[in-house]
């Protein structure tokens, strides 16, 4: 067992039941007190509602916008069991090993501070992963093999959005050591190590190539997924908290090389990211139309930060890409395709399509995705709903192999080509059908396949060790690279993966910076009550 697992504090594990003295509705029809003991049975799950489909694809405000009332939140905090083993917060869970019972039996008592002081132990944005990640957590929940799970993700972001509003978190100035560190990459885990690091006391430098910190937070992930008006919120809050950001900082590049940061500071944190996007070689490749995800995403998200009074600023509509009007086929599933998706569906395009290699997943889950595995199951993700709201059909293909692009005489794509394929359960190997050839028209092709390795500039500058993948070498837990005093966290290391695991490794890697530091003899090891002035 974790020892996550074990760090349930006295208190609240061996508390009696705790009865609220207001009456609620319970699932039988009666009226009664909340008997957390009970809850989960009395009381059925009741997720925060998505905004309406057909409404929010007229607007780029977050479609998770409605909130329960506090009271009504007690109730879903109360469902939560007292499990004897909360597979909740192990690695299957939860990656940062959430405290879940902990905040949930807090938020039952109306202890919300306290809850927030909890949530924060183990994850430094739980305004991020509240409203982006998947919740393998709740996939966990032993509540749901007799019923259906606690409403983790939704008590998360209400506890700490709560606390922002509250004015319960606040700047906190550490006591400096005199020690330097660099992160290059300002994305979860850059600002997840960043943090962890200036709370040890070290002086901390965010090195970003964009013009605004966040990496994936700011420019990856849609606007009605994650505002980011709350990442910019963060940020604020870690830079008076002592922290200082270059942006436009393209590290590795004639104005600034890796080297000088390296001379600069005492160690070097990596947190690029897995950038690299999957390709694809086929007929028609180079059409005009045909685009990477994140291109379309990025540029659409810097169109929407640089609006003014409803008037584009300068240089971007030159830029800008659109899918208004057009036929869009997006190729690969996941949550990149679905941002694509919903992002086309606010652009007012004409159709969309989705192809997805694998084939269609089961209803419910297979013998060899057991609990508390995350379910390899069919779902309908938020952009799915609003192509069924619009035009009343779901837009995904599966089991497609895409063959060739077809364009027009100026050059522009027409049509994509598509086959049915088999895909082997044992070899995952996929065999084309014959006879099942479709050409789909198509305006615009936006390839969300995923990403392959980080981009290598900075690893051959500095010589690092990659492996087969090319992604950066370096131990999970040591993280430490060929080179020493350079460390590397996130999906620059790990390949991509989810934000609450390139949180996970923010906070390892700031772990090992310490270690680092303490085995070369560079400061002497501080309690954390000595930490804060």
């Amino acid at each position: 067992m974790h020892s996550a697992i074990r760090h349930r504090s006295s208190h609240l594990l061996f508390a009696t039941p705790c009865r609220a003295a207001s009456s609620f509705l319970k699932r039988d029809g009666s009226q009664g007190p909340i008997d957390s003991a009970r809850a989960f049975l009395e009381f059925k799950r009741e997720a925060d509602p998505y905004r309406d489909a057909a409404e929010r694809v007229h607007d780029w405000n977050e479609i998770n916008s409605s909130r329960r009332p506090h009271n009504e939140r007690k109730i879903q905090a109360a469902r939560c069991m007292d499990c004897g083993t909360p597979f909740c917060q192990t690695n299957t869970g939860c990656p940062v090993h959430n405290l879940i019972p902990e905040w949930n039996e807090l938020v039952f008592r109306d202890e919300w501070q306290e809850a927030s002081d909890r949530l924060h132990k183990t994850n430094n944005f739980p305004e991020f992963t509240g409203r982006v990640c998947p919740a393998p957590c709740e996939a966990a929940c032993v509540a749901g093999l007799v019923d259906e799970p606690i409403t983790i993700k939704n008590t998360e972001y209400a506890i700490v959005d709560r606390a922002f509003e509250e004015g319960w978190i606040v700047p906190r100035l550490p006591r400096r050591n005199g020690l330097r560190v660099a992160v290059v990459g300002s994305g979860p885990a850059g600002l997840a190590a960043a943090d962890q690091m200036n709370q040890k006391g070290y002086h901390v430098t965010v090195y970003e190539r964009e013009d605004r910190i966040g990496g994936l937070l700011m420019y990856g992930i849609p606007n009605m997924k994650l505002e980011k008006k709350t990442v910019e919120r963060r940020v604020q809050l870690l830079q008076d908290e002592g922290i200082d950001f270059v942006t436009n900082a393209d590290v590795g590049s004639k104005t600034l090389s890796v080297q000088q940061l390296q001379t600069e500071n005492d160690a070097v944190v990596l947190a690029l990211g897995s950038t690299v996007p999957r390709d694809v070689a086929i007929p028609g490749r180079d059409l005009k139309g045909v685009y990477f995800a994140m291109e379309f995403l990025t540029k659409n998200q810097k169109r929407l930060m640089l609006t003014v009074d409803g008037k584009l600023q300068s240089g971007w509509d030159r830029e800008f890409v659109t899918a208004e009007g057009k036929d869009v086929v997006v190729i690969g599933g996941g949550d990149t395709g679905t941002d694509c998706i919903a992002t086309s569906m606010r652009q007012r395009c004409k159709s969309v399509v989705n192809l997805e290699h694998n084939p269609e997943p089961p209803a419910q889950r297979a013998p060899e995705n057991p609990w508390p595995e995350y379910p390899r199951v069919y779902g309908v993700d938020y952009g799915h709903a609003e192509v069924r709201s619009v035009f009343g059909e779901d837009p995904r293909k599966y089991a497609r192999v895409t063959k060739a692009f077809k364009g027009n005489e100026k050059g522009e794509i027409t049509h994509v080509v598509a086959v049915r394929g088999h895909k082997d359960s044992k070899t995952n190997v996929i065999t084309e059908i014959p006879g099942t050839e479709e050409e789909i028209p198509c305006d615009l092709v936006l390839f969300a396949m995923g990403f392959v390795h980080p981009e290598q500039k900075i690893a051959e500058a500095l010589g690092l060790e990659v492996d087969q993948r090319r992604n950066i070498r370096a131990a999970y837990g040591d993280y430490q690279t060929s080179v020493e005093g350079v460390f590397a966290a996130g999906d620059c290391r790990r390949g991509q993966s989810l934000v609450v695991w390139a949180i996970n490794e923010g906070r390892g890697v700031a772990d090992a910076v310490e270690k680092y530091f303490l085995q070369e003899g560079l400061h002497p090891e501080v309690s954390q009550s000595q930490r804060f002035g």
